[in-house]
């Protein structure tokens, strides 16, 4: 398969021009979006969708994330990622397939549906996790496109996918927020250095490789600027899987918890990997391209134990 952006192959860093659309599909009547807000995603690389979910639904939402965070022994091993140094829990990955709820907050017609329009696809769930940031312990996530480690790592192909991060407690401008660059998803930064064997283990507390160089970082950020979406519990952000972002640390005593769930076009399922030697597992990458039958109506605790909609 052609490769249209090489990363990982030079000691230099590349830029190269996105050789494709960001929202692939124009508005019109009965879209689940505005054209205001397909206009910005298009021409920002992210939006911030407030009020999504009710307080009733994010009541729910919480009480589950709480039961995850604190019964980790429940969850598969592997899934449970720790803060660098410390025992906190930074990210469980693969809470589709481990939380009916979860598995139900990934279907729910207002993501998958929504996703499913700007990537002009059906779609299927590339990853999911829930992301914390215990108060005075979270530790930053550094600056990269997710794209990037995507294409090298897991082999998707194309720019055809889109991360929606469910605010779950309230993101502040102190508390570690999402940072973007707006406008970045247009130019693909190339990374130096090849990959390690077994790079996931390590990237997934400390990402060292795929991250961009910094006067590649300074230029985008001295010419788009920097923006940090927050809101209250039930805002979505949603953002391509190009834009560049980070986020710093949280020292505040309040903590910060997003699910982070990854839609992919199913016509952009993954190939090989195109920077490393073997994929990641498929708790990080789904490789089975089943697609999310969107599902309607309000999330409550009674949701079925089943994970109809969602491929394990």
């Amino acid at each position: 398969m052609q490769d249209h952006y090489p990363t990982r192959r030079t000691g230099e860093p590349q830029l190269f021009a996105r050789a494709e659309p960001v929202a692939r599909r124009a508005w019109q009547p009965g879209a689940p979006l505005s054209a205001e807000q397909i206009a910005q995603f298009d021409r920002d690389g992210y939006l911030v969708w407030e009020d999504v979910f009710s307080e009733a639904e994010m009541t729910v939402l919480q009480s589950e994330t709480g039961r995850l965070l604190g019964d980790p022994a429940g969850l598969k091993d592997e899934t449970v990622i720790a803060e660098p140094g410390s025992r906190e829990i930074r990210s469980i990955f693969e809470i589709h397939s481990q939380s009916p709820l979860m598995a139900r907050l990934a279907s729910d017609e207002r993501l998958a549906g929504v996703a499913g329009y700007l990537l002009d696809d059906e779609v299927y769930l590339h990853q999911s996790r829930l992301n914390y940031k215990p108060g005075f312990k979270g530790k930053e996530f550094y600056w990269h496109s997710d794209f990037e480690t995507w294409h090298a790592e897991d082999g998707m192909p194309h720019m055809r996918a889109l991360s929606m991060s469910v605010l779950l407690a309230e993101n502040t401008p102190n508390n570690g927020p999402l940072m973007v660059i707006p406008g970045s998803q247009h130019v693909f930064v190339a990374c130096v250095g090849e990959t390690p064997d077994d790079h996931y283990k390590a990237s997934l507390r400390r990402q060292e490789y795929g991250v961009p160089d910094e006067n590649t970082l300074a230029e985008l950020a001295h010419r788009q600027g920097i923006v940090a979406p927050t809101g209250r519990p039930g805002t979505v952000i949603v953002f391509d899987c190009n834009t560049m972002h980070g986020s710093n640390g949280n020292i505040t005593p309040f903590p910060r918890a997003n699910a982070f769930l990854v839609y992919n076009a199913v016509s952009n399922r993954l190939a090989a990997p195109f920077a490393a030697a073997t994929p990641r597992p498929e708790f990080i990458a789904a490789r089975g391209a089943e697609r999310v039958v969107p599902v309607s109506g309000q999330i409550c605790a009674a949701a079925p134990e089943s994970l109809e909609g969602v491929a394990a």
